[in-house]
């Protein structure tokens, strides 16, 4: 078992460290890796067909938990989370439905227009609007709209988009920390350990709604010099039209009615019993049926990548599940903390926020979920509480620096395309503060409530 857990270790360190350096595509490092795991560790090493049985899940499809009423805790403890997988799939067919149909722009320009295109206004309106998308939609997408549709307005209203696109980034992270559909670590958190959407809201909700008013109040008191200079003096200018944006009334009726079906069913499952991965496949479905024609293309546009990683991924984390690796980990963290369920929680959450910074934070989120249960069994300290401090930890630490989050990743490259560079010296010298003061936040409201 010994050679067995060294193999593990090895290459879920070798995956990361590929997943860091970025030279090969990081879906080919996590199945080729994953399939390493499943071979090596599993085949050579530890002769266990179960083991490889168990992490791959299949079973799983054909269990009623999967899809409604679902005791997903037990079912998807380790191996694929298959319920994960089957969500994000779905939304993402749905997102590039929306986002054909033109409501991404129009809802942009529409709050432009709404605030009377000033910019401080814009500026506020603007991060206020990527918290509250990001809690239902993936943050990438938000930010890739939001940025595009910033630099368009900083091109009439002549300001430098820069900070407010640091700003948005730094708040679709926030955002996306507060619900369970909101962040891949979340929805990996909630499908593994079996918490509702309203159990999200109810605690990670109510952090970030308090972070989002610091948050808001910093980056007004950094950026409100830049934001100042307003459009330049004589002449006309043209403002672009919301409805230009919208290109088939009809599809971006049927694709703002699915959203509100998305939101109305996520909302619910708990009272509905419908489990994400029904709710995902079910919008996908209905997406796809309203695309017609376009069913196709939808379906090419996919990030099939994303999903392939996240199932090399789940493979690797269960090869360190499987060998024991996880629990070792996790007596460690208890040895640390000893009997002191405060002293737990905030290594919990600084370690998640510190390391989410530099590393990927969905497989440190995978990586962490057997640890915490594993605590959580072992000093009696509530699951809920762990769960609730990694979630915020992963979540917000990505927003520290340039490459701590995919979304982070997508308005950097959306600003550098249209010639506004953001390095990582201006991007940390804003976002890392605001981090750290609202990671302290939450570990202060965490002491307060559960304490």
């Amino acid at each position: 078992m010994e050679m067995a857990q060294i193999l593990a270790v090895v290459i879920f360190a070798v995956m990361f460290l590929l997943i860091v350096t970025e030279k090969i595509e990081r879906h080919w490092v996590s199945l080729g890796c994953g399939l390493l795991m499943l071979v090596v560790v599993f085949g050579f090493c530890m002769h266990s067909p179960a083991a490889v049985w168990n992490t791959l899940g299949l079973q799983s499809f054909a269990s009623v938990d999967l899809w409604y009423q679902a005791s997903e805790g037990a079912e998807t403890a380790s191996g694929i989370n298959w319920s994960t997988i089957l969500f994000i799939a779905g939304m993402m067919l749905m997102v590039e439905g929306m986002g054909r149909a033109g409501f991404f722009r129009w809802l942009c320009l529409q709050l432009a227009r709404l605030v009377k295109y000033k910019t401080i206004p814009l500026f506020l309106a603007f991060m206020v609007m990527s918290s509250v998308l990001s809690m239902f939609i993936d943050s990438i997408t938000v930010i890739l709209f939001l940025a595009a549709a910033t630099v368009e307005l900083s091109r009439i209203l002549r300001f430098n988009p820069v900070p407010m696109i640091i700003a948005e980034i730094f708040c679709a992270n926030l955002g996306g920390a507060a619900t369970m559909c909101g962040d891949p670590p979340n929805i990996i958190i909630g499908t593994s350990l079996g918490y509702s959407f309203a159990d999200f809201v109810a605690n990670t909700g109510l952090i970030v709604a308090v972070g989002l008013v610091l948050v808001i109040v910093y980056f007004f008191l950094c950026f409100r010099k830049e934001l100042q200079s307003g459009p330049a003096q004589g002449g006309a200018i043209s403002y672009p039209n919301p409805k230009d944006a919208i290109e088939n009334k009809r599809d971006f009726a049927i694709s703002s009615a699915i959203f509100a079906v998305a939101v109305v069913l996520l909302v619910t499952h708990a009272q509905t019993g419908l489990t994400v991965a029904a709710i995902g496949v079910f919008i996908g479905l209905v997406t796809l049926v309203a695309a017609g024609k376009d069913a196709l293309a939808l379906l090419k546009k996919v990030d099939y990548k994303t999903l392939l990683f996240f199932i090399g991924l789940f493979i690797v984390v269960g090869g360190l599940e499987q060998t024991g690796i996880l629990e070792i980990i996790a007596n460690f963290i208890a040895d640390i903390s000893g009997d002191n369920a405060m002293l737990m929680v905030a290594i919990v959450l600084w370690v998640s926020a510190i390391a989410s910074a530099f590393v990927d934070n969905i497989p440190f989120a995978a990586t962490m979920i057997p640890v915490i249960r594993s605590l959580s069994a072992a000093q009696g300290v509530d699951l809920a509480v762990l769960a609730w401090a990694l979630s915020i930890g992963t979540d917000i630490g990505g927003s520290a620096t340039p490459i701590g989050a995919s979304a982070n990743v997508v308005g950097i490259s959306v600003a550098a395309k249209e010639g506004h560079l953001i390095g990582w010296g201006k991007y940390c010298k804003y976002a890392a503060p605001a981090t750290v003061l609202v990671v302290l936040l939450a570990m202060v409201m965490i002491y307060v409530r559960y304490f």
